[in-house]
């Protein structure tokens, strides 16, 4: 994909939409990859409890849709302890490289800061050197690992990003 032919839009969906849910199932499938292994084919109960966030406590889903209708980012907000997190950031692997992630992020942000938000946090693994090198390029700030993760994802590495009210 050209990013020059490619209008990309952000699109705010319901968790259930189906297009969301692919996404997210990219996600799980990717992270899988990459952090199992023969001794541990899943992620160990803690983890996955930490990770886990019931679809009601999302306050947005959103969806970034190319010119032609197709899906191709996803990204959600949910509050966690009266903070914005930033969760389940995934961008189609056939469509990387054409800005859908910088797009997706900084409508997030956008979002957040309109309700009140002064900060945004996310976690992410630290087998996932290019998200991490994502979150440095917009401006993002590593900060000590937060709850739930600091105790049940030892090897997370956590961001913050102050917002512009």
């Amino acid at each position: 994909m050209s990013a020059e032919k490619l209008a990309l839009n952000l699109e705010e969906v319901g968790f259930e939409d189906p297009r969301a849910a692919r996404l997210r199932d990219l996600l799980n499938k990717e992270l899988l990859a990459r952090y199992a292994t023969e001794e541990e084919p899943s992620l160990p109960a803690a983890a996955r409890s930490a990770l886990s966030v019931p679809a009601e406590d999302f306050v947005a889903n959103v969806l970034v849709v190319t010119s032609f209708g197709h899906a191709i980012g996803h990204g959600a907000l949910r509050l966690l302890d009266g903070e914005w997190e930033v969760k389940r950031v995934i961008v189609d692997p056939a469509a990387r490289g054409v800005g859908a992630a910088t797009r997706l992020m900084a409508g997030l942000e956008q979002i957040a800061a309109a309700a009140g938000a002064r900060r945004v946090i996310l976690q992410t693994g630290g087998k996932q050197p290019e998200a991490e090198a994502l979150y440095r390029k917009l401006g993002y700030r590593q900060i000590p690992a937060y709850p739930p993760y600091d105790t049940a994802i030892p090897s997370s590495v956590c961001f913050e990003k102050e917002l512009e009210g």
